[in-house]
């Protein structure tokens, strides 16, 4: 006989359409969490708690699909106290673990509901641009954000997960969209962003260093995250020729490095890999033509999704 945690990991709980509460759960999670690691490990505790429920408490919830995004709130915010701890003694920058097109990591089948909870895969919520500002937020700002903006969680149900009354939680969520706004540059069109980044890695791949500089706005800045794993910048790099002299000297330093467009976090971006093993995952934001934020992950313990 299996023991109970067997049991959890192996057969979602009869939801209807299990596999998509569960690609609702890691959208959840994932965000939450910035790690989709971290994120698949608060998933199946979140099963396991569901399953660990006696049948007539199974039986008296009225929402399952309620259940278990509250229930998988409520672990990631736990989490995230921890998370904060662990990131202050990470090697260098930490940076959120990239995701590839939404369609290699969850099971969602349709983004034409009208339930915000299952849009949550495709929507802009994942950008790396998003997610950094995430980071920087407090674990009560950022489940109060992600939970009311995104899946449209009163502000009383809010209040039930982070311990604060629905007043506090309306004033958590405010100053997160504050940050977010603070933040954001002029959006561009996705046909934009990903014609940059086509000459980003043009320019990249020639070893036009020159070319390279003209496409940096001149406060660009650049974050590489080795995680003392591998080599990376342990600080920001600022300015066109610091950034761009990053990336051509890299580039000089593995002949036979392989440059291709892919999707990152749901936006053009870029992946690297040398002797057919991914060693770079590359996200950058586009502001008026030019690129004035580059993310990029090396650390192979958050690229297990790309392999």
């Amino acid at each position: 006989m299996p023991d109970a945690t067997e049991s959890a990991v192996t057969e979602p709980p009869s939801l209807g359409d299990a596999v998509e509460e569960r690609s609702i759960l890691l959208g959840l999670c994932y965000r939450l969490l910035g790690s989709l690691s971290d994120a698949e490990d608060a998933v199946q505790d979140t099963y396991i708690r569901w399953y660990r429920l006696e049948d007539s408490a199974r039986e008296d919830v009225r929402s399952p699909r309620a259940w278990l995004i509250t229930t998988a709130s409520r672990i990631c915010f736990d989490l995230l106290g921890s998370a904060r701890v662990r990131r202050e003694l990470y090697v260098g920058e930490w940076l959120p673990e990239p995701i590839p097109d939404p369609s290699a990591w969850t099971s969602s089948s349709s983004q034409a509901s009208i339930d915000p909870a299952d849009r949550v895969s495709m929507d802009e919520s994942v950008s790396m641009a998003l997610l950094v500002v995430l980071e920087s937020m407090t674990p009560a700002e950022r489940v109060a954000f992600v939970l009311h903006d995104v899946f449209r969680f009163t502000f009383a149900e809010v209040a039930e997960i982070v311990g604060r009354s629905p007043v506090a939680c309306r004033q958590l969520a405010s100053s997160a969209r504050k940050r977010i706004r603070d933040s954001r540059q002029i959006a561009v069109p996705s046909e934009e962003h990903a014609a940059v980044v086509r000459s980003f890695k043009n320019a990249w791949s020639e070893g036009d260093i020159g070319g390279l500089i003209k496409l940096l706005d001149p406060n660009v800045t650049a974050v590489t995250d080795g995680g003392g794993l591998v080599s990376a910048a342990l600080e920001p790099l600022y300015g066109p020729e610091e950034v761009a002299r990053f990336f051509i000297g890299a580039f000089g330093r593995q002949p036979g490095l392989h440059i291709e467009e892919q999707v990152v976090n749901g936006e053009a971006g870029l992946v690297a890999t040398f002797e057919g093993k991914i060693v770079a995952v590359i996200s950058v934001n586009v502001s008026s033509g030019m690129v004035d934020h580059i993310w990029a992950v090396r650390n192979p313990e958050k690229l297990a999704a790309w392999e």
